[in-house]
């Protein structure tokens, strides 16, 4: 029984996407290639010509006779016309031709599909082929092809004396959706053209003629491929799961080429490319050797890729991973990447030295003198994670090793549930042995979020330093960006992060407090009880609220509440009174906070809460009017003369006034040690 073929309904299943609009054009030239091979015709003796046909031709179908003009890249394409002096269309290659799925060149890797994806983006297509019957007579073949007629208009005759060998298949009626999606100029069809066809130029024996005409204007497809080839090719065999492959190695200009790419080729076209940058190690960027630089491409070929290629040639029909019991015999796209990136490496391994060096001396010295928290883990970095264009912009390069360390630390938190439990078939030694690692990377982590903070506090000091110095035009800083480097304004301890607090720069024992408030009124303070409106730039409470206590004869310890007073850098308006003498101001928080019933923040009551110790800070410079008041309060005079300190018995209270440079002065002793550790600079 006869099985009689929809060519609508083949058409309607043939898959072309909007991308690829140019394939069909492609695959004709790929035609004319096989058609001169067929034919024995030497490849310096054979000619092919693509014609880029625009608006208005002169006949239909086109006779090859355009219009004098100058290319124009806005003139509407309507089609193409593939000229070549091949076996043409002889009875073999006409029937082959009329049976879809034909097997005719099944050796060469062809489909019997290509004629399909003429039609998927033109309307018709108009062949007229001068072909030799026998050793020397010649016929001439003419026939049209659409979807709804598929083949008519068809004629078989004599060939006039003078008729040479020839085929012109025109390619008519772009479809609107595939010429929009396609490269208009000549010069972008010629290199596309070229790249699809790079694997006849780059085999033993090179490829034909094949020029493009655009009008007056025309390009070789030599020419397209002297610009893109910056040296010779080299070929290499190598087998995947006792599968063979080839690969070329091929040198490409830079300005032809912008990455790195493995290209696979199957039925003697490229139907797949893939990016490689930063996949081997110093891979990245343009390579250099001793005849300049150049982008590089490996083409691979194999029996296996023309035997799992889709039917159109866009993509490959091989799985991404193998799984289950075949998974070690039958071979996946992740199987082929892997060998074919190893064979790469190994090739382009004498040109990769440098660009190794540079990244090894790009991350050291963005994490010696930027980022030192990562110093303790880049040992642990494969050399993958480190392979980095040494041009990658400091943000970006923290961000990848951001992201590496917090890879680290997932693995690590994933480990740790599992670490104290030995495995039934692990040995004493290899339990200690794994535990010894996870130890050990624990540590590194750690020393890296200790690098981390100190890095922060080295930010924070550069910040302030600037912040109270002078500008050029004689303004200073508004105490609120002081402010702000020390404690954000308008929060208290339940509304900010702890990472955005820096008392320490006042005092160490700042930092441990259970409660804190920053510019807000005393009376919406959960643990003072206050109805007081007044604001303190910052106040801070230290409870020591134990439950259960030991010593016998001990009394519950008591609270400490620490005022800190900020003004204006270079301030010299200081005179008696709150609103205007930052110490009074201070004291008088301090008193109006114990007039309240004070609480923990739970909510559990503090005993003695008037006789609270209290801690009063003023951040000033030392101007004549704030020498006064220190004077005034009785304050002492500090051994450096940068500051005044003294201890009020009315209030119970210490108070410290300390100026912008001795504040900063002290902060960069007290961590120098830390800086100096870490290679920071503290000058």
């Amino acid at each position: 029984m006869a099985l009689e073929t929809n060519l609508k309904g083949r058409l309607r299943n043939t898959d072309l996407p909007k991308s690829h609009g140019l394939m069909p054009l492609f695959e004709a030239v790929v035609n004319s290639i096989q058609a001169l091979e067929e034919a024995e015709i030497p490849t310096d003796k054979g000619e092919i010509t693509v014609e880029i046909i625009r608006d208005d031709p002169p006949s239909l179908p086109y006779d090859g006779k355009p219009k004098k003009r100058g290319p124009d890249a806005t003139a509407k394409i309507l089609g193409f016309r593939v000229v070549d002096n091949g076996v043409g269309f002889d009875s073999k290659n006409y029937v082959s031709f009329e049976t879809l799925d034909s097997e005719h060149k099944a050796a060469q890797g062809c489909r019997g599909v290509g004629r399909l994806l003429w039609l998927k983006a033109f309307d018709k297509v108009y062949v007229d082929s001068v072909y030799l019957d026998g050793e020397s007579k010649k016929r001439r073949k003419k026939f049209s092809f659409d979807d709804k007629n598929a083949i008519f208009a068809h004629s078989d005759n004599p060939a006039g004396d003078a008729d040479e060998r020839k085929t012109a298949v025109h390619l008519h009626g772009f479809e609107k959706t595939y010429r929009e999606a396609s490269f208009k100029t000549i010069d972008t069809i010629a290199r596309a053209l070229f790249e699809h066809c790079l694997w006849y130029f780059v085999r033993p024996g090179g490829a034909p003629s094949i020029r493009i005409i655009d009008g007056d204007e025309s390009i070789g497809l030599e020419e397209v491929y002297e610009a893109h080839m910056a040296d010779s090719t080299k070929v290499e065999d190598i087998q995947i799961k006792g599968i063979d492959f080839e690969l070329t190695h091929v040198k490409l200009h830079v300005s032809s080429a912008q990455t790195h790419k493995i290209a696979y080729c199957a039925a003697n076209r490229v139907v797949k490319e893939e990016p490689i940058n930063g996949k081997i190690n110093g891979l990245y960027g343009k390579i250099t050797d001793e005849n300049g630089t150049f982008i590089y491409g490996c083409y691979v070929r194999s029996e296996f890729l023309d035997a799992n290629v889709r039917a159109d040639r866009t993509d490959l029909t091989i799985d991404e991973v193998r799984d289950g019991m075949f998974a070690d015999v039958e071979i996946s796209m992740g199987d082929i990447r892997k060998a074919i990136l190893g064979a790469v490496e190994s090739h382009l391994s004498p040109l990769l030295q440098e660009n190794k060096r540079l990244v090894r001396e790009r991350v050291d010295e963005f994490v010696n003198t930027s980022a030192p928290r990562y110093k303790s883990i880049i040992p642990r970095l494969s050399a993958d994670k480190l392979n980095i264009d040494p041009e990658m912009p400091n943000k970006d390069l923290d961000v990848h090793l951001h992201k590496c360390l917090t890879e680290i630390e997932n693995k690590m938190l994933a480990d740790g549930h599992d670490i104290m439990i030995p495995k039934d078939i692990e040995s004493l030694g290899d339990y200690q042995r794994r535990v010894d690692s996870y130890l050990s990377t624990i540590e590194d982590i750690k020393k890296s979020d200790l690098a981390s903070y100190v890095s922060h506090r080295k930010v924070i000091l550069d910040l302030l330093e600037k912040a109270i110095a002078r500008k050029e035009d004689g303004s200073v800083a508004r105490e609120e960006l002081i402010h702000k480097l020390i404690v954000p304004m308008g929060l208290d301890s339940t509304e900010m992060d702890p990472n955005q607090c820096n008392l320490w720069l006042i005092d160490e024992r700042l930092t441990f407090h259970n409660y804190l408030a920053s510019d807000k009124t005393i009376s919406s303070m959960p643990v003072t009880g206050s109805e007081a409106t007044k604001e303190p730039d910052i106040l801070a409470l230290n409870v020591y609220d134990n439950p259960l206590l030991v010593a016998e004869g001990a009394s519950v310890p008591l609270a400490t509440i620490t005022v800190i007073e900020l003004k204006r850098p270079f301030r010299n308006d200081a005179r008696e009174g709150e609103d205007k003498d930052p110490i009074e101001q201070a004291l008088g928080y301090l008193e109006r906070v114990r007039r309240g019933e004070v609480t923990t923040v739970k909510g559990r009551p503090i005993p003695n809460s008037e006789l609270i110790p209290g801690f009063c800070y003023v951040i000033a410079d030392l101007t004549q009017t704030m020498q006064t008041r220190c004077k005034m309060k009785g304050l002492k005079v500090t051994s450096d003369k940068m500051g005044y300190f003294g201890y009020n018995d009315n209030y119970n209270a210490y108070i410290e006034v300390i100026s912008f440079d001795r504040l900063v002065n002290a902060a960069k002793e007290r961590n120098r040690a830390f800086f100096d550790k870490l290679g920071l600079p503290t000058t």
